[in-house]
């Protein structure tokens, strides 16, 4: 199957996670205390890599045979992948290996990139997002996006949680208020911020705006989060707490993460797919992959030979 893509305007299961480990509640307890300070304060307690889970159940995504052009350069060759809700996928590689156009491709926003063409399957809950039938706006939806840099809307803190429930039907105005404290209490802000929820988001901190925006994104109650290089644009204490929320948050959901970082792969991610020249040449766990890669493009990027 082979779609072209029209640009759209209107951009905008489930396996239990490995068992929680009295390390993991450690660091949930530590993530979700108040900073002791303006801006993030300190940082939950760093952990280890995370047990790899066995899958039982089916995936929640599959990526079959996708091939993506601009105009006639392809970026992308015949990928396939599967998701699995309750666990962090990382996709990793050197710059310009189409990670994040894969990324894209999982909720459809390379809709909205004048001249691009998809060919291939992405079935989300058995039924293929390209099928004429879905909806682009309502199957994003489904997915959370959290961008490279933190981007708030310029409203308040309140209003940014508050926009997406709100224009989607999915809370009630008497429920709005809680909604909004349970969405920021998952993201580990509340404590820094319910006395500021009227003022502008523009003025938090890049930490505090990065979890603002993981808060907008888990409003509308995603099954799938994708987080491009979510940490790159924040300072280490504030990357040690968004890295502690994305495993808390993919107790119940799937998260894929675009990341060139190897250690933090390593602390967070169960399962990386590694791309080259828009191929992924390798995907496994996350122990594998880094102890045993089988590919030498993959042994060169682990050893920081390149990236």
């Amino acid at each position: 199957m082979e779609t072209a893509v029209e640009p759209e305007r209107d951009a905008d299961g489930q396996s239990p996670r490995a068992e929680d480990r009295a390390e993991d509640r450690a660091e949930d307890r530590a993530a979700s205390r108040p900073a002791q300070a303006a801006g993030d304060g300190p940082a939950a307690t760093p952990h280890r890599s995370p047990p790899m889970r066995r899958h039982t159940g089916s995936p929640l995504l599959t990526v079959r045979d996708v091939s993506v052009w601009y105009g006639a350069r392809q970026v992308l060759y015949g990928v396939d992948l599967d998701v699995y809700a309750g666990e962090v996928l990382a996709f990793m590689g050197p710059s310009g290996c189409g990670k994040t156009t894969m990324l894209k491709c999982l909720n459809r926003m390379q809709d909205a990139v004048p001249g691009a063409r998809v060919a291939g399957e992405v079935v989300l809950d058995g039924q293929n997002i390209h099928a004429p039938e879905v909806d682009p706006p309502r199957l994003r939806r489904r997915f959370g996006w959290v961008a490279q840099a933190p981007n708030p809307f310029a409203s308040s803190v309140y209003e940014n949680v508050a926009y997406g429930p709100r224009l989607h039907g999915l809370v009630e105005d008497s429920a709005m208020d809680a909604h909004v404290r349970q969405c920021l209490a998952q993201a580990g802000l509340w404590e820094e911020v319910h006395k500021r929820l009227h003022e502008p988001a523009l003025a938090l901190s890049g930490g505090q705006q990065q979890r603002l925006c993981i808060a907008r994104a888990l409003s509308v109650m995603p099954d799938v989060m994708l987080m491009d290089e979510p940490c790159s644009a924040i300072d280490p204490i504030a990357t040690e707490r968004i890295e502690a929320l994305i495993r808390r948050i993919a107790r119940d959901r799937a998260v894929v993460i675009v990341t060139h970082n190897r250690e933090q792969a390593r602390r967070i991610a169960d399962r990386v797919a590694f791309f080259v020249l828009g191929r992924v040449v390798e995907c496994g766990s996350v122990e594998r992959v880094f102890d045993a890669p089988q590919h030498p493009e993959t042994r060169a990027f682990m050893a920081g030979r390149f990236g």
